[in-house]
């Protein structure tokens, strides 16, 4: 059965730590350049989990991520006549 999964996005001051935020999620990404994680944790898990990370020294602060909120089915689906009609012939 598949869980429902938060994305964290974990501003760091340094990266040295970085290493240690494994233990409370899936790391997924790390941004050398502009100093941030991206971390995967359950979502009944995501609030209090964001607490504890914000109160590490290394951290600057804790974003959620957006995507789970995001709506997805869109009303106009269909591509228009003409440019079907394009696609079609290879134009």
């Amino acid at each position: 059965m598949l869980t429902e999964r938060q994305a964290l996005i974990v501003w760091l001051h340094s990266l040295k730590p970085a290493k240690s935020l494994r233990k409370y999620g899936n790391v997924h990404y790390v941004s050398k350049k502009m100093k941030y994680a991206v971390l995967y944790c359950d979502c009944s898990e995501a609030s209090i989990l964001a607490e504890k990370l914000e109160s590490f020294s290394f951290v600057k602060k804790v974003d959620f991520s957006e995507k789970p909120f995001l709506k997805v089915d869109y009303e106009n689906s269909r591509p228009d006549k003409a440019k079907e009609y394009d696609y079609k012939i290879g134009v």
